[in-house]
């Protein structure tokens, strides 16, 4: 099997939106310097990308958009398309920068496509919310969108992409809402409790596309166990139903109960049994293939860091465990810059990521994960020839 890829350069810390703004680059910095550390990038060349060309943008894009995003940093006032907002504030360089976050995710997807590796990580990507017209929630250009739209067409007509951000993952939703050929599955905290307000589970795929769209709404404070049981009582059985050729993954890290932007309650430990889940469906359904991106994540020193480290190690099949002691020179280098940061001792939480599968008991439901998983069944699974009812799919 081809070895696995990882794109970085330093260059894609210029996706900087500035001041104060939660979606601080220093989490990457802080990420590729923790997995330094550690060894899981020991003899692994990392792919250094380029910017995304104009005809790659327009695949998720429109013209005037593009415009309108390099226009930005010169005109000094609201240029509309949700540039210039408390959210997505204009900043030097923007085109540029968000381009090259792009193109780091095209990157990936074409040393999979054309065979140099089976897996690829770019831990910059995932600005899942930008639509084809308009910035949304920190995000310029969408990756994802433009990184799957490319894919089809070269070689791939069945792609699964799973986003496990804790907001929706609406960009890539809206992208491919009429195109049966890509599955898009979002768990994410329920729309009524966070932005962006949408990824209810009746959102199911236009005409032509029913049960091309997955949602699965989670309760404010769901954790490990109860987010688990939520993805394995609904993924795995569209996925062997849908026979993707490749799993694209979207893996937001501010569904941690410690992130300040939202209220689900997994841990580190989650997150690290997530991506070892996700290499696993992979293997077993998209023949190995697997394009994993970042996404969001804004406790920026004792979360994110961790976390995509276990999201790195993962990809390149050099697994962490949790129990393993942060690096001192890791620890010594962040308290240098924060000296009042409390710093985890270890690589995870020491959260127990058991969760009791998807029961039978369907008629006296009250656990809110539970009619979340119920809803999403009934919705989507009929669609794709699955029986919604049967805990055995």
């Amino acid at each position: 099997m081809s070895a696995p890829a990882v794109v970085w350069d330093s260059a894609l810390l210029a996706y900087d939106l500035g001041g104060d703004h939660p979606f601080n680059p220093v989490r990457l910095d802080l990420t590729i310097r923790l997995a330094t550390a550690l060894g899981v990038l020991d003899d692994i060349p990392l792919l250094v990308p380029e910017p995304a060309v104009e005809a790659e943008l327009h695949r998720a894009h429109a013209a005037e958009y593009l415009e309108a995003v390099k226009q930005a940093p010169m005109a000094g006032w609201d240029v509309g398309h949700g540039l210039g907002t408390d959210d997505n504030p204009v900043f030097t360089n923007m085109h540029e920068a968000a381009s090259l976050v792009v193109g780091s995710t095209l990157l990936g997807a074409r040393s999979i496509a054309q065979g140099r590796a089976r897996r690829a990580v770019n831990i910059a990507g995932g600005l899942h919310h930008a639509m084809r017209d308009h910035a949304a929630g920190f995000c310029v250009y969408n990756d994802c969108s433009v990184a799957i739209s490319w894919l089809l067409d070269h070689g791939f007509d069945r792609i699964a992409y799973i986003d496990t951000d804790v907001h929706h993952g609406d960009g890539v939703q809206a992208a491919f809402y009429g195109d049966p050929r890509v599955l898009t599955v979002s768990l994410h905290q329920h729309p009524l409790t966070l932005w962006p307000g949408t990824g209810y589970s009746a959102e199911t795929g236009a005409e032509g596309a029913e049960g091309s769209a997955v949602n699965i709404p989670l309760p404010p404070r769901t954790k490990d166990a109860g987010w688990l049981r939520a993805f394995h009582a609904v993924v795995p059985s569209l996925l062997a139903e849908f026979r993707p050729q490749v799993l694209v993954s979207q893996c937001g890290v501010d569904s941690h109960a410690e992130d300040p932007l939202a209220d689900l309650s997994l841990s580190v430990d989650g997150h690290r049994t997530i991506y070892r889940t996700l290499r696993e469906l992979a293997d077993t359904y998209a023949d190995g293939r697997w394009l994993a991106v970042g996404g969001g994540g804004y406790q920026l020193i004792r979360v994110v860091p961790r976390s995509w480290t276990h999201l790195l190690a993962t990809v390149l099949d050099r697994d962490v465990p949790p129990e393993t002691p942060l690096p001192s020179s890791w620890t010594e280098l962040v308290r240098a810059a924060a000296p009042h940061a409390e710093l985890p001792s270890s690589m995870g939480d020491g959260a127990d990521t058991g969760f009791a599968p998807w029961g039978d008991d369907l008629d006296d439901l009250d656990d809110a994960v539970d009619i979340a998983i119920r809803d999403t069944r009934r919705a989507v699974f009929p669609l794709h020839g699955l029986e919604p009812d049967d805990p055995r799919d």
